[in-house]
């Protein structure tokens, strides 16, 4: 890790707590005149994930920084292109692995060359492909048009998740290399097409070294968090910290001190520029969102540990199986795991941070549940026994 330069603002904790929360969208009045795709550049990625609990986690994204947008509005926003009649055909995001897997705004495809290098340079695979089958699904593409893997031939070869047919294998090694794009999902299938047909052809270049790539990648991950550690800025888009350490100092972002952060730290300028006021949104939050995908980061900033237990025995969950944090005042506030029983959005187990949170608490949900097309909001268990009859009862009021 190198030395970084000697810092010159000293931010306090809570300075550091709004800075990160306007950067992401939640602190200030929403700027509704970009939308979804607004949102998508603002942050730089959005993550995608297989769980639907309320909706699927790249919906939920614009819904936390927006409200209710229609969810088909959100899935046109990221999959549509230019409108018909609009020559050339300009898509606005392609998915692509940075954070995880994640829609990014189509702007960025050249400055993951340095990403798409790596994988055509990796010598050994998981998934062994056949013969003549890469090439095979390159001709399939270029003849018939953008296809899922379904229609490349299959998808796996038995029922086993991880038992991949040849053409899947194949097209997504195609989609690391940057010779397929994923431009769309339908019915959430990857569409795959010819990246040299998706992609704007003033994109379509790996001509950036990696240099260039990381130092923009480093720059949007400092914009998107305001402020943040190394670590916090390599894990944006899963750099290694060497990498950071590369760049920084060429990146446009400055030094800073945080009051209670024990590793140095770096910030957006025009996030340092003026005082971060104005309104806090009240919500539930994907446990992928950008806010508090990582954990340390969201335990230092929030004090709140956050764990996504999907994966976690279900003897063994705290508390519950999507539990989703509740962000009220700039602050997290508690949880719900949520499900849908018809028009029911059932809260399975709801964490309070205190009395204080349940009108906040309460609002999350009835927005919710207004969202999904719930009618009525049913809560099973309250960690704290005492707030349930106080969270029946506001539910109740709001819900009048």
């Amino acid at each position: 890790m190198t030395s970084a330069p000697r810092p010159t603002t000293d931010l306090s904790a809570a300075d550091a707590r709004r800075i990160a929360l306007r950067a992401q969208g939640f602190l200030g009045a929403p700027d509704r005149r970009g939308g979804v795709r607004g949102v998508l550049r603002h942050l730089g990625a959005v993550q995608l994930d297989t769980i639907s609990v309320l909706a699927r986690s790249h919906e939920l994204i614009p819904y936390a920084r927006l409200g209710a947008v229609p969810r088909k509005t959100v899935e046109d926003a990221y999959w549509t292109t230019t409108p018909a009649g609009t020559s050339p055909a300009r898509p606005h995001a392609f998915e692509y692995w940075s954070h995880a897997a994640c829609i990014l705004p189509v702007e960025e495809w050249p400055h993951f060359a340095f990403r798409r290098r790596a994988y055509r340079a990796r010598p050994h695979w998981n998934h062994d492909l056949p013969d003549g089958t890469y090439d095979q699904v390159i001709k399939q593409l270029r003849t018939e048009g953008p296809l899922t893997s379904t229609e490349l031939g299959g998808a796996k070869r038995t029922s086993e998740w991880w038992d991949w047919s040849g053409a899947k294998v194949a097209v997504e090694r195609a989609l690391m290399y940057g010779e397929v794009v994923c431009v769309e999902r339908r019915g959430w299938k990857r569409v795959y097409d010819l990246a040299e047909r998706a992609i704007p052809q003033d994109l379509l270049h790996d001509e950036l070294d990696d240099t260039e790539c990381l130092r923009r990648l480093v720059a949007l991950a400092g914009q998107s968090l305001g402020v943040g550690t190394r670590a916090d800025i390599a894990d944006y888009h899963r750099l290694k910290g060497e990498q950071v350490d590369a760049v920084i100092a060429d990146s446009g972002l400055v030094p800073v001190t945080v009051e209670g952060w024990s590793k140095p730290a770096w910030a957006d300028p025009a996030a340092l520029a003026t005082p971060p006021r104005g309104r806090h949104r009240t919500t539930l939050l994907s446990p992928f969102d950008s806010l508090v995908w990582e954990r340390a980061r969201t335990e230092r900033i929030f004090g709140f540990t956050h764990r996504l237990e999907a994966y976690v025995p279900k003897p063994k969950r705290i508390h519950g199986y999507f539990a989703m944090p509740v962000l009220a005042g700039g602050r997290l506030v508690g949880r719900v795991d949520p499900a849908r029983e018809g028009r029911t959005l059932v809260a399975k187990q709801v964490t309070l941070d205190g009395a204080k949170a349940v009108p906040s608490v309460a609002q999350a949900l009835v927005e919710a549940a207004s969202w999904v097309d719930c009618t009525d909001v049913r809560v099973e268990r309250v960690d704290a026994p005492e707030l349930r009859a106080p969270l029946a009862r506001e539910l109740v009021r709001l819900l009048a």
